[in-house]
């Protein structure tokens, strides 16, 4: 591909979620913080939430990284599962072995049990779920239970949730709303501002073995963020595509129409330019209808 052209080692712009490419930038940092902070005080629950594309699964991945002992996590990537479904899957995350046909008082018993041994041990349980706006009500109530798990000192489990916007909404229904009042931290991921378009993309470049801050010109990063809004994975995928639209005319460097033909190729940049087409025309009848109205309409008076 364009590796060899660019003098890279690896692909900077892979959609995967790598640790080895997470950027220190400051939203992400804090987020990063207040996970740790809240996790270290004990809380029983901590939300994260932000736009698709936000880099929420990174920062799960980074923290599951980070956590040190005697933290020992549990991980769930997809938690459209049954209330009986959610104690199944935490069994099976926490290496707990049950029967086939064990029911789902069963098996939160032996949870309970696993969590106790594990305070007397002087472990810390974290459950993490990923695209919790996609959990059931009835799950995410059986998961409040979950937290009803705890000594007199200390929770048994904590509960991590990262999710989309759509979380909060859900996390307003009146039948969850004893939930909502349990998480003591959150934290909401906002989309990257232009300076922090262009530090994001030199870190991934220089991450990927890239030695030149030049390759990228001021207006393809004006571009960049334009097109992206800054949300990370469009970026990543503006970014690629630059660079291929780039590699294929032998250029040595991106500049502002390698990332117009990348996001014309792209089809969530090209809604967000009908959108802004739309946008526009509206604000220009609007000021049309109305200098012809006031062209037209008797002189007030004084």
């Amino acid at each position: 591909m364009y590796l060899q052209h660019f003098g890279l080692g690896q692909l900077p712009f892979n959609l995967t979620p790598d640790t080895e490419f997470f950027c220190d930038l400051p939203s992400h940092r804090e987020a990063l913080n207040v996970l740790l902070i809240a996790l270290q005080s004990g809380e029983g629950f901590i939300k994260i939430t932000g736009p698709v594309g936000a880099g929420k699964t990174l920062l799960c991945r980074k923290l599951l990284n980070e956590l040190p002992p005697p933290f020992v996590t549990a991980y769930l990537p997809n938690p459209q599962l049954s209330p009986a479904g959610l104690h199944y899957a935490v069994a099976d995350e926490l290496g707990i072995e049950y029967p086939p046909n064990c029911g789902q008082s069963s098996a939160l018993t032996l949870i309970h049990a696993f969590l106790l041994a594990a305070a007397s041990r002087g472990d810390k349980i974290v459950l993490i779920i990923d695209e919790a706006q996609a959990m059931p009500l009835e799950t995410l109530e059986k998961l409040r239970l979950l937290t009803n798990l705890e000594t007199e000192k200390q929770k048994l489990l904590q509960i991590v949730l990262f999710g989309q916007a759509e979380l909060d909404q859900l996390l307003q229904k009146k039948s969850i709303r004893q939930l909502r009042q349990r998480i003591t931290f959150s934290y909401d991921l906002k989309p990257l501002n232009r300076a922090q378009v262009k530090d994001y993309v030199l870190h991934r470049l220089r991450i990927a073995g890239n030695t030149h801050t030049d390759l990228l010109s001021g207006l393809a990063i004006f571009a960049l963020h334009r097109y992206s809004r800054g949300i990370p994975r469009l970026l990543n995928i503006l970014a690629h595509k630059a660079m291929l639209a780039a590699y294929g005319k032998g250029l040595s460097r991106i500049g502002w129409r390698q990332v117009w033909l990348a996001a014309r190729d792209t089809d969530a940049t090209r809604e967000q330019e009908r959108q802004g087409r739309f946008k526009y025309l509206l604000i220009g009848l609007l000021l049309l209808s109305g200098g012809v109205y006031l062209y037209f309409s008797p002189s007030l008076p004084l």
